[in-house]
């Protein structure tokens, strides 16, 4: 998943600890760790090494400190062994990806358009396509390499709808960062409504969400899955991990010099402290949270009254379930990761990157990738 920012400031000018700023942030759901979570852990930084997305023991260190792994052991709190490794894989590649725009690429549009257009190009088109996408192609970058990899380990066997959806969410996130890096170049930041416009995709939460039927081993059918109600309460998941990421993860972007925060849009626009902009935003995903209960607890019956089927209204239960975990687990993770504390803040200081952050800068498609094991072969639950 992608990171934006929020925060406080002090007296001397420096930005207070987040974690302060999100005791405004109701999420009445429960957080759950799923009790494979050690065990994705070691596999994905295992794959990580060997599709060369992480080269050398520093660089390897440095992300296992960060335990991404457990964002996804919250989101998929009762799913299998197989399907965390999976998601811990693909969460592993989110956030490598979004690292790469935190220097001079994030500002190149013409540029994210060429490696987005590579890495949609990885995505295979049907399953009859599927063997050929397996191989390692000598111009394939590590970015490249393991998005291939997880594109077709997740999309194995699933049903033809849900592929197609999960393949839109994908692009659309890739896009979304050639529009962030026109955002950092303006004369003028976006308003806020026009910023959440992008950012919902940015964010990388409509994939997340496609995985949570995939973990279930259901694929919802298209006329129930586009239900206003659902796409309502889909984009506040996405809202509300939005709000929640800007505001722990403020001290960070400021640190890098990114400006696509909702924090910093709001104060931009409205004149104010950034601990006001901070509870606007807070009260902003309250809101939004107490509209998707009411959503939540309206729902069955209004799926009884349109005549949808018992196993189908069980496994959108299972879906709005996700959702809360996806709420809940995303805020738990927040205030417990290396990423955004101290630690986290110094990594990106300075004009110092992460040891991952230039694969794309090293040729995108081009850059050669590091051999190693093959992922693991898992069958499909969808």
């Amino acid at each position: 998943m992608s990171d934006e920012t929020a925060g406080g400031s002090t007296p001397q000018g420096r930005t207070a600890d987040p974690t302060r700023q999100t005791a405004a942030v109701r999420i009445p759901f429960p957080a759950r760790l799923n009790l494979h979570a050690e065990r994705a852990r070691q596999h994905t930084l295992q794959w990580a090494q060997g599709t060369g997305l992480l080269t050398g023991d520093a660089a390897t260190a440095e992300y296992d400190a960060l335990r991404l792994d457990r964002l996804m052991a919250y989101f998929y709190p009762d799913a299998g062994a197989a399907d965390l490794e999976l998601a811990a894989d693909f969460n592993a590649w989110f956030f490598i990806f979004d690292d790469q725009f935190d220097a001079d690429l994030g500002t190149r549009p013409a540029r994210i358009r060429q490696l987005v257009a590579d890495l949609a190009a990885a995505m295979a088109p049907d399953e009859a396509a599927d063997k050929a996408a397996e191989a390692v192609r000598p111009g394939d970058g590590p970015l490249v390499h393991a998005f291939r990899d997880i594109w077709r380990r997740s999309t194995a066997g699933a049903e033809r709808g849900w592929r197609l959806r999960f393949g839109a969410h994908w692009r659309a996130y890739m896009a979304a960062h050639e529009a962030e890096a026109r955002h950092r170049t303006a004369d003028r930041l976006p308003s806020l409504e026009r910023f959440l416009d992008v950012r919902r995709e940015s964010i990388g939460v409509r994939p997340c969400l496609d995985f949570a039927e995939r973990c279930g081993g259901y694929a919802l059918p298209d006329e129930v899955y586009r239900l206003p109600a659902l796409r309502e309460m889909r984009q506040i998941t996405g809202d509300v991990v939005i709000f929640v990421n800007d505001i722990v993860s403020l001290v960070k972007e400021l640190a890098a010099g990114d400006v696509n925060n909702s924090v910093v849009v709001h104060r931009a626009h409205k004149g104010c402290t950034v601990e006001e902009s901070v509870e606007h935003v807070s009260g902003l995903a309250n809101a939004r949270t107490d509209r998707f209960v009411r959503l939540a607890a309206a729902l069955p019956e209004a799926l009884v009254l349109r005549g949808v089927g018992r196993e189908t209204r069980d496994h959108v239960a299972h879906y709005v379930d996700g959702m809360r975990h996806v709420m809940a687990g995303n805020l738990t993770w927040s205030l417990a990761t290396a990423r955004y504390d101290a630690t986290g803040v110094a990594a990106v200081s300075g004009g110092r990157r992460r040891p991952w952050g230039g694969l794309a800068a090293e040729g995108g498609a081009a850059a050669p990738h590091r051999a190693g094991p093959a992922a693991p072969q898992h069958g499909s639950t969808v």
